[in-house]
C-alpha cells in the first residue's frame, strides 16, 4: 500500500500543479483619458499693399534718416534731410481659422530693389505683431496690419524701390 499510496500522492500533486498553471492570471486595467483638438487649416488673404509715400531727399551729406510707418498707419518722418509726401498705406492681411487659437506671424524684412537700378537696394525692417488669437472660427478672420522702415541717406539712389513680403502664418 505504501507505494500505490506514494503513486497516488504523486499523480493528485502533478494534476493540481496543471491545474494551478491552467488557471488563467488576473489582468490589470489602467484607464487612461484621449483628447483631440481639431483646428481649422489657416487661410492667409493679402487685402492691401504696404505704401511708404514720396521722400524727398534735402542737400548736403548725410546719414541715418528712418522713415517708418507703424502697424496703426502712423508715418514717422521727422529727420531734417528729407521731406515725406503722398500717400500711405499699412499691409493689410486676412488670417481665418479655428476661433480662440493663437496664430504665430511671420514677416521677415524685405529688401526693396530700385527698379531703375537693381543694383541698388534698401532693406525694409518690418513691423508687424507677432502673434494674435483669433476672435471667430472661419469668415470674417481677423486682419492684422504690417508696415515697415528704411534707413536712407544723402547718396541713396533715387527711384522707386519695390519688393516683395513672405507672410508666414501658423498655429
Amino acid at each position: 500500500m505504501g507505494r500505490n499510496f506514494t503513486k497516488l500522492v504523486r499523480m493528485q500533486l502533478l494534476l493540481a500543479g496543471l491545474v494551478a498553471a491552467a488557471a488563467p492570471a488576473r489582468a490589470a486595467t489602467v484607464m487612461a483619458a484621449v483628447t483631440s483638438n481639431n483646428v481649422k487649416p489657416l487661410l492667409l488673404t493679402k487685402l492691401q499693399d504696404l505704401d511708404l509715400g514720396s521722400v524727398t531727399l534735402g542737400p548736403g551729406v548725410w546719414s541715418n534718416a528712418t522713415v517708418s510707418l507703424s502697424q496703426a498707419g502712423v508715418l514717422s518722418c521727422s529727420n531734417a534731410n528729407i521731406t515725406c509726401t503722398g500717400g500711405t498705406a499699412v499691409a493689410q492681411y486676412n488670417i481665418q481659422g479655428s476661433k480662440q487659437q493663437a496664430v504665430q506671424i511671420s514677416a521677415p524684412n524685405v529688401t526693396l530693389v530700385n527698379q531703375s537700378d537693381s543694383s541698388k537696394t534698401l532693406t525694409l525692417v518690418t513691423d508687424a505683431p507677432a502673434s494674435i488669437v483669433l476672435a471667430n472660427s472661419g469668415f470674417p478672420g481677423s486682419d492684422i496690419s504690417i508696415g515697415g522702415s528704411v534707413t536712407i541717406n544723402s547718396t541713396t539712389a533715387a527711384g522707386t524701390y519695390a519688393g516683395t513680403f513672405n507672410v508666414t502664418v501658423d498655429y
